[in-house]
């Protein structure tokens, strides 16, 4: 907290002494110790703030320091942090914004727009992408509440709403023959599918819907295959023995093991953008791409590449063997009048 100036030298004072006890106390917990005859280690966090005979109340001094505690934990734990106003604000923010993606669920404010997916520059299908229409703000970019989403917890009603929309869409498609042959992609999360009753849910939805399973894909991320690949193998197997297609997203950015890869019963690898978009210019990009497309063909695995923007970037990956295609050069994500337009007029 700010200080009178006259007082400044006093807290300067007391945050030195601060800090020199809290790296004894440190110092001390790392330790090793025995606990049953095993050695283990410690990494303490600790938190601290300062104050200057302000109105402020023991409950809110108590809060700062366990603020900058947490703060200290998100640094990699086994270190001191002292409390920052900058820090409170940043909570405040995002308290405030989790309250909304509650309310936001609750009023149904979020929509589904849908990116063509296309090969041989015929639109097969589309990934279904969520938006959210804040009635104050206007439509919020995912980047700025899925990762909220995530942490809390309110990923997995947002993943089921973002489901069982998608389904309903496939049924509707179902009786249009201009639709009718169409997929969808569906992102799921980490926390979503790691969800006891996944499954269950998943097909429990596309049979309310009246979808067709066949022609729902789920698409995964990599870091999903750092957890149980046992849960994962007989969940994935489950749905795929359903008509259910699985896409890996975003493939080479994460650490997925080869002999997992190869052991999961997938139909689709993504090319991420990020390896897209420089593909012309980064000879590693381009290996990069080269080699999820030889394995993806080595596997019998079909590939699509994201983030397409030109047509030099999809004729370079055609050249290499890629034939399905995601990005700006062929339809950016659009509402589902707007997308079913589009597809009519092209």
């Amino acid at each position: 907290n700010r200080a009178h100036p006259l007082l400044e030298p006093l807290l300067t004072d007391a945050a030195i002494q601060t800090e020199t006890v809290g790296e004894k106390i440190l110092l001390n917990l790392n330790k090793p110790y025995l606990f049953a005859s095993r050695e283990h280690h410690s990494t303490p966090s600790i938190g601290a703030t300062l104050f200057s005979g302000q109105d402020n109340s023991i409950d809110d001094l108590l809060k700062q320091a366990d603020i900058a505690m947490y703060q200290a934990k998100a640094m990699g734990r086994n270190t001191l942090r002292f409390f920052d106003p900058s820090m409170q604000a940043s909570i405040t923010a995002r308290a405030n914004m989790e309250e909304k993606l509650h309310r936001g669920l609750r009023e149904k404010q979020f929509l589904l727009h849908y990116q063509p997916q296309v090969n041989n520059n015929v639109i097969t299908g589309a990934e279904a992408l969520v938006r959210w229409q804040d009635a104050e703000h206007g439509m919020l970019s995912p980047a700025i509440f899925i990762p909220l989403a995530e942490d809390t917890g309110l990923i997995v009603p947002l993943g089921l709403w973002v489901l069982e929309t998608a389904c309903a869409q496939l049924a509707k498609w179902a009786d249009q023959p201009e639709f009718a042959d169409l997929t969808i992609s569906v992102n799921v999360s980490v926390r979503q599918f790691r969800q006891i009753d996944f499954v269950e849910q998943v097909l429990s939805t596309v049979a309310y819907a009246g979808a067709n399973p066949e022609k729902l894909k789920l698409e995964l991320t990599e870091s999903l295959l750092a957890f149980d690949i046992e849960d994962i193998m007989i969940k994935m197997t489950a749905l795929k023995a359903k008509g259910v297609k699985f896409s890996v997203d975003d493939f080479g950015t994460g650490f997925s093991s080869l002999y997992y890869l190869k052991r999961l019963p997938l139909n689709q690898l993504k090319i991420d953008q990020s390896f897209v978009r420089d593909i012309l210019i980064d000879a590693n990009d381009v290996a990069i791409a080269k080699m999820i497309i030889a394995l993806a063909d080595s596997m019998g695995l079909d590939v699509i590449a994201e983030g397409v923007e030109n047509e030099a970037q999809r004729e370079f990956l055609a050249a290499h063997g890629c034939r399905d295609y995601q990005g700006y050069l062929f339809g950016k994500p659009m509402p589902i009048d707007q997308f079913e337009q589009f597809l009519t007029q092209n």
